[in-house]
């Protein structure tokens, strides 16, 4: 078998793809350690290379020193019945996979009670010291003073406490309904840092669980993680049949044990906190159990795979987006094998422009998959930190990490557009109400109480346009008024708003002046314009009429910011408002439609005649028009400069229309088809009816005017 050498400043060789250091005294205790071990290594079996005297490579070891590699699955990638087959094989290994159950690790744990007891003084020494100052900080009056300190020591506490309190401080994190500002900005910047697990138990691992040798299945892996998690730490490999470089994620040994133990003292208080603590009305309880069922999904690597596959499969279709593929034959349920991704992290501003990329068109690339995401499918990338979103070379953004994925339920979408269409119109009374249909309360909570703290934030936040609005201000002080207020802040919600946050932050230190909402803004106009559910049909409808008259300037603005979005289609957008104006339940519309229409028309008619007019020699207009010499329509300035802002504005829209890449003159056929009917020739008759009947009436007007002789002055 051939010998690789890892790296020339390495000085060892690679026998049988194991690998061996010699050069610093860390390198070489490792040495030492492998080989005085190597019996008890699965597979694993790590030499040291001497050079022989002629130059040539350090022969192998004999055969008999470590076992015949197994036979090596050939993983043909390009056929889709062999991919499934080995995802089948992948989901098999993972059988025994566990679930979270209250009742099983009460059962497992209760009957530890030493071990149990043991973990308990660890976990209450910590949190009751600190639990301790923050009763000092509340006695002597400075609980707010010293918040940011103490959220601090909380993040540090939780790390010290180990794999689930790192994922439990994630959790709180993105629950504003749970914890004051300055603790969610603490608590989102834990890390996964935690100490390495020893590399000997982690290849063992990788041989047992997929029952292969190390080396049938890489020609070389990185001596060292490259990365280390609470869950786990991740290599760097390169596959034997086929060379491509892998990323190999490894789980941490009694990871499931700890984390089962964790769970089993901290659902215990969250009973007594459920029975004893009458301010906090969430059921703790529930949202123990729901957050422990993600943690458990995360220990299921097969699982992580599946959301990986379905993310690929709803959101890499974008040219601009990476998701890392699969190796199903070499995946089980504590070990992750897939693409290796080369790239940058997304905070590495300098690293990233060196390479020619702008980290905003990336940030802009993640916004726009992140509204997909919530708005879309619904299934989204639920930890999105700048470690999980790369950069890659060529300028793609790369998803990492597919441990904890959440999901918007599709009614839940639809509720989300039409929040932000009441928000636009400061329709507080319907954003209140909206938070039924979004279940962040609960149908007996009365509402009446929560309108102003909206009004109170919301008018003064939008006193800035929708392009100087800052995300992260938007999300304090709706957390503020959820940490006030009974609200149950669903997980899919606080996920994505901590996922717009965090994309948000990073393009700050490139730009800033950047807003996620005016990047966010195209899509929600698009989908607006665009989409033919009834319910985003209805949000439409609701922004464009107010009171009984169109707002042109909407429409107008809707499509200037979905012109932007590079999807947009003109002939999308004219769809559904036409499938609309002729429902048969549409009557109500039409009406308005028909009333908009007739002043649309006297504009243009009006437009036209102001146009002639002021294209007359003086001599001419005053043949032509005699009166008073206020021009052409016996009309004040304001109204007549009204009425012509109306056909400029029209006009405007139509060629907001035109300008788009999908117009086609085809595009009128339908509207020609919709004419030809006997609804719209009915309401086109109405609309000239409407017109014909004003300008005849300008026109007698105008015509009394001009023969009526003006009074004398009064002497």
């Amino acid at each position: 078998m051939t010998s690789l050498v890892v790296g020339q400043s390495l000085g060892l060789t690679l026998v049988g793809d194991g690998v061996s250091f010699r050069n610093s005294r860390r390198q070489g205790v490792k040495s030492k350690f492998f080989l005085r071990n190597r019996k008890r290594l699965t597979r694993a079996a790590l030499v040291q290379a001497r050079p022989r005297e002629d130059g040539a490579p350090a022969s192998p070891p004999p055969s008999s020193s470590r076992p015949t590699p197994a036979p090596v699955v050939q993983y043909k990638r390009a056929d889709l019945a062999d991919d499934l087959q080995a995802e089948a094989r992948a989901l098999g290994r993972a059988v025994d996979a566990s679930v979270y159950s209250p009742e099983l690790i009460a059962r497992k744990h209760g009957s530890q009670p030493l071990k149990a007891l043991r973990r308990s003084v660890e976990i209450l020494t910590a949190l009751g010291g600190f639990a301790l100052k923050l009763g000092i900080d509340q006695r002597q009056g400075k609980l707010e003073v010293n918040m940011k300190k103490r959220a601090g020591e909380l993040r540090r506490i939780f790390t010290r406490l180990g794999p689930t309190f790192v994922k439990l401080g994630q959790g709180l994190s993105t629950r504003p309904d749970l914890c004051p500002p300055d603790y969610l900005e603490e608590l989102a910047e834990l890390q996964d840092a935690l100490p390495t697990f020893p590399d000997a138990e982690a290849f063992a691992c990788i041989e047992r669980e997929l029952d292969l040798s190390l080396e049938s299945i890489y020609s070389s892996i990185s001596p060292d993680p490259i990365a280390a998690a609470s869950l786990g730490q991740v290599y760097k490999a390169h596959l034997r049949y086929s060379g491509q470089v892998v990323a190999v994620k490894v789980q941490r040994p009694g990871i499931e044990e700890a984390i089962g133990l964790d769970f089993y003292l901290i659902r215990g208080v969250g009973k007594l906190i459920n029975k004893y603590v009458d301010f906090i009305t969430t059921d703790v309880l529930a949202l123990i159990d729901e957050f422990a069922c993600r943690v458990y999904q995360e220990l299921n690597y097969v699982q992580e795979a599946q959301n990986a596959r379905r993310f690929k499969k709803l959101y890499a279709d974008k040219a601009d987006v990476l998701v890392p593929d699969i190796f199903w034959d070499y995946t089980s349920r504590k070990v992750l094998t897939m693409e290796w991704v080369e790239g940058t992290k997304l905070n590495e501003q300098v690293a990233i422009e060196s390479q020619g990329l702008k980290v905003l068109d990336l940030v802009n690339t993640g916004i726009q998959c992140s509204l997909r995401q919530l708005l879309e499918y619904g299934f989204f990338h639920a930890d999105p930190h700048p470690g999980n979103l790369l950069a890659t070379p060529d300028g793609k953004l790369a998803f990492l990490d597919f441990g904890m994925m959440s999901e918007t339920p599709e009614e839940a979408r639809f509720a989300i557009i039409g929040h932000v269409v009441h928000l636009v119109n400061r329709d507080y009374e319907a954003m209140a109400r909206d938070y039924y249909a979004l279940k962040f309360l609960s149908p007996d909570v009365d509402v009446t109480p929560i309108i102003p703290a909206l009004r109170d934030f919301f008018d003064d936040a939008l006193n800035y346009t929708v392009s100087e609005l800052n995300f992260k201000t938007l999300v304090d002080g709706l957390g503020a008024v959820f940490y006030q207020y009974p609200f149950d802040v669903p997980a899919y919600y606080a996920l994505i708003l901590r996922s717009l946050t965090v994309l948000e932050g990073l393009a700050l230190y490139a730009d800033p002046d950047f807003k996620v909402l005016a990047a966010s803004y195209p899509y929600f106009a698009k989908r607006l314009l665009t989409d033919q559910n009834p319910y985003l049909r209805d949000a439409l409808i609701e922004l464009l009429f107010k009171d009984g008259k169109f707002r042109w300037n909407r429409l107008e603005n809707l499509l200037q910011q979905g012109s932007k979005d590079r999807d947009f289609s003109s002939k999308d957008a004219l769809q559904p408002v036409l499938k609309l104006l002729l429902d048969p339940n549409g009557e109500e519309l039409r009406l308005l439609v028909i009333k908009e229409a007739v002043r649309v028309s006297e504009a243009f008619a009006l437009g036209s005649v102001v146009d002639t007019y002021n294209s007359m020699p003086e001599f001419m207009r005053s043949l032509v028009f005699s009166g008073n010499g206020n021009g052409p329509l016996t009309m004040n300035p304001t109204e007549l400069e009204s009425t012509l802002e109306l056909r400029d504005q029209v006009a405007r829209i139509w060629g907001l229309l035109q300008s788009s890449e999908s117009f086609d003159p085809a595009i009128l056929q339908p509207i020609v088809q919709v004419l030809q009917q006997p609804e719209a020739r009915r309401l086109g008759g109405r609309v000239a009816g409407g017109v014909g009947q004003r300008l005849a009436a300008r026109f007698l007007q105008q015509l009394l005017r001009a023969t009526t002789p003006s009074p004398s002055p009064i002497t």
